[in-house]
């Protein structure tokens, strides 16, 4: 691990994968901090579902390893990469639709080894952290489509997670939902020293959320750092934001 990583951090490195011969990612490296929002950016067909696949155990590398607080996962494991603190959200909301809002929360926490009643416990503190407790007994398939995300956040922190990995978690939202989520993401790297990957194209988003983002275009990065440095870069421009952010920048 290189000298100025810290030992605490997620290390994604030198990450290729490779589908029937085709280079989906190339040589990626990417470091998530505990404590931070970074955020992942790129076009449409860019790789980045694909990284989160790849940290998460569940596409197999080319080339690369992924470790997390300096401990080298095995590849292709996503019960060992979650249960070594890695958490995550799918850019198609994946919940248990029959069970409740709160059942559905309690089910990442059963999977960790904790006993029902603490379980339900922690969903209980984390759907009142997400204003969600009074849907606690409602069907998960009955709720609408921003609460559907929320529930399936609160679901992986019901995890404890040290990194949380989201993908588009405001896709689909309304403005006031969207607002509503970026405030609740803001608090948890404070409250839980958790390092967050965040996917997403809303680009007042990401900028309200992250100090640092990291850009991928056809599987390779092509920028990373500060994101005032970043929207100025021109390959960032030309690859991603388009001519309205050459203008503005």
């Amino acid at each position: 691990m290189q000298a100025d990583i810290p030992t605490t951090a997620l290390l994604a490195s030198n990450i290729t994968v490779e589908f029937a011969g085709l280079r989906a990612l190339d040589g990626v490296t990417i470091v998530i901090n505990p404590g931070e929002i970074l955020g992942l950016i790129g076009p449409n067909g860019s790789g980045k579902t694909t990284l989160i696949n790849a940290i998460t155990g569940q596409v197999p590398l080319a080339t690369g390893q992924v470790t997390v607080a300096g401990d080298v996962m095995p590849l292709s494991a996503p019960r060992t990469v979650a249960l070594s603190g890695v958490g995550r959200t799918f850019q198609i909301v994946r919940l248990f639709d029959q069970l409740t809002v709160s059942e559905n929360v309690e089910t990442a926490a059963l999977a960790k080894g904790i006993k029902r009643k603490d379980a339900r416990k922690i969903a209980t503190e984390i759907l009142q952290e997400f204003g969600m407790l009074s849907r606690a007994e409602t069907i998960a398939a009955n709720l609408n489509y921003g609460d559907k995300r929320r529930v399936e956040i609160a679901r992986a922190l019901a995890a404890t997670p040290k990194f949380l990995l989201l993908d588009e978690p405001a896709a689909g939202m309304n403005e006031s939902e969207s607002q509503m989520l970026c405030k609740q993401l803001l608090e948890l790297p404070k409250q839980r020293n958790l390092g967050i990957l965040i996917i997403d194209h809303d680009m007042p988003l990401i900028s309200r959320l992250c100090d640092r983002v990291h850009v991928i275009a056809s599987g390779k990065t092509i920028a990373a750092g500060l994101i005032e440095n970043v929207r100025k870069d021109p390959a960032v421009i030309e690859a991603y934001l388009g001519s309205s952010a050459r203008q503005d920048a």
